[in-house]
């Protein structure tokens, strides 16, 4: 295994440095011209393309119904391991108690002329969420259901639909059910992939269309989500994971290069990588790397994913180090180094910020509370994880008072007459008249 050693003498030098990372942006067109066809027979033929893209994927012998029924979900749950379950409870907790936080309120102001104007903060009627299946369903993303229902039903969100890919015996996996039957879901569905995004955006015989959809998914399932966007409100266009460390002399590099791993080993195109101001950490991590990831039961994926994109990368400073990562934008940023607090000020752009040597990002993504369905490929510098506004929608609302529109009038209506519309000028003088 093998990971680049990047030396920077200036932060400006990083965009010609790192045009290695490009590709990562361009996985491939090949999905686009599946989908559309999965969309369309999704659209055209409701269930029977369900059904029929299942049987191909998933489950060869898969019949309707697509429903699992809520005493299926509870016997399902009754077969977790209460150590299991607790610990899906626990979870769960935390991550609501931060969500929580996150609600926003409506809100009203009264002008002196008696106008009242305001903001109403709403749930939308009905959400959609994505849980992969995770290797044919054998290791259940529990972690991206709880972090997607849990949001929305702190939004008051009244419906949500969970569609998740069926076992190969068409049955889904009870960890995943536990989860829902905790959270008091009733609503699951045996269908993954594209499809399932194709039905709940345009509905089907079995499943009500929703208003929003959210969850991780792979480039078909992105994809989808991609092109059904405008029909339905999504949550982001995710692309592969990635985790970028700022780091000193006082870090650990064995932490360090476990860390990298735990992203480097969720596919091929994760990206992991280190800046540092120490170059013998940065040696010590390169070590750590090679004999840590010989270990790893998803050591060729890891070990593929440190060789394409990433990268031990020297700086002369903390502060070119701090500059390269707000470059760079990362979804998940670790700043391992003595005073994490004095360096969070100056970062910019990162879809998640991991304070100090012991707030690895796996704290983050199971347990801590906040999300972590979070911006990729450098859109935290424009965009945010996923949240409880992710399943609000927000309406403005205006009361005007007659003395209000009296005072005003005229100049209503001149900036109307500017934009050439006659009809919302004499909409307002209309009032005037007697």
């Amino acid at each position: 295994m093998t990971c680049r050693i990047l030396t920077l003498q200036h932060p400006q030098e990083w965009p010609k440095m790192s045009q290695w990372l490009q590709g990562r942006r361009n996985p491939g067109n090949e999905a686009e011209a599946a989908v559309q066809e999965i969309l369309a027979a999704v659209r055209e033929r409701g269930d029977a393309a369900l059904v029929d893209y299942t049987r191909k994927f998933d489950c060869p012998d898969f019949a309707l119904p697509l429903r699992v029924t809520e005493q299926e979900i509870a016997r399902a749950a009754a077969t977790v391991r209460i150590e299991d379950r607790e610990i899906i409870s626990a979870a769960a907790a935390n991550i609501r108690a931060f969500h929580e936080a996150q609600v926003e309120k409506s809100w009203f102001l009264t002008r002196k002329d008696g106008s009242i104007l305001g903001q109403q903060v709403l749930p939308v009627d009905a959400a959609g969420l994505y849980v992969p299946g995770g290797q044919g369903g054998n290791t259940p993303l529990i972690s991206s259901l709880l972090m997607s229902a849990i949001p929305a039903q702190v939004a008051g969100t009244p419906r949500l639909a969970v569609c998740t890919p069926p076992r190969k015996d068409g049955s889904v996996n009870p960890h995943i059910l536990a989860a829902a039957h905790l959270l008091d879901i009733d609503e699951v569905y045996r269908v993954g992939g594209a499809w399932s995004i194709a039905a709940l955006a345009y509905g089907t015989e079995s499943l009500a269309p929703v208003d929003v959809i959210a969850g991780p998914g792979n480039i078909f399932v992105t994809t989808a989500k991609r092109l059904v966007q405008g029909q339905v409100g999504i949550d982001m266009i995710a692309g592969p994971s990635e985790v970028l460390v700022v780091a000193d002399s006082s870090a650990n590099p064995a932490w360090l290069a476990a860390d990298m791993l735990s992203q480097a080993e969720h596919d091929a195109l994760a990206s992991a990588i280190c800046i540092t101001d120490d170059p013998r950490l940065a040696e010590a991590l390169n070590m750590e790397l090679q004999k840590q990831c010989a270990a790893l039961p998803r050591a060729a994926i890891a070990a593929r994913s440190l060789a394409d994109w990433g990268a031990i990368v020297l700086t002369p400073d903390l502060n070119a180090a701090v500059a390269v990562a707000n470059q760079v934008a990362p979804e998940h940023l670790e700043l391992c180094v003595r005073d994490p607090w004095a360096v969070l000020p100056f970062i910019r752009h990162a879809g998640a910020v991991f304070m100090g040597q012991h707030s690895p990002e796996a704290v983050g993504d199971y347990f801590a509370g906040p999300n972590h369905v979070l911006p990729t490929l450098g859109t935290a510098r424009f965009s945010s994880a996923l949240s409880v506004q992710t399943f609000c929608k927000k309406t403005s609302v205006v009361a005007a008072s007659s003395s209000f529109l009296q005072q005003n009038r005229a100049a209503i209506a001149a900036l109307a007459r500017l934009e050439g519309l006659e009809a919302h000028a004499r909409s307002v003088e209309v009032r005037g008249k007697k």
